[in-house]
């Protein structure tokens, strides 16, 4: 779909809306002028990113099995 398609459709989606909380929803949406990007890292819990770096350290030590091994096993 083109640029030009999309908007089309947009326009033609917003004027069937008739319900007002919709449109100040998409109204909200539109009017960001800037997209704040979060990376998906800090809205981790503490728990969670020390498990994940747990993981890292002993996958860096060679603490590990490759897929295939555990494929292996589970095949059964």
């Amino acid at each position: 779909m083109s640029t030009l398609e999309l908007k089309s459709s947009l326009h033609r989606l917003i004027d069937e809306v008739q319900d007002s909380k919709t449109l100040k929803a998409i109204h909200t949406l539109l009017s960001k002028k800037e997209t704040i990007e979060v990376d998906f890292w800090d809205e981790l819990p503490d728990a969670q990113k020390a498990s994940v770096e747990r993981g890292i350290a002993q996958a860096d030590k060679g603490e590990f099995k490759s897929h295939k091994e555990v494929m292996k096993k589970y095949q059964k």
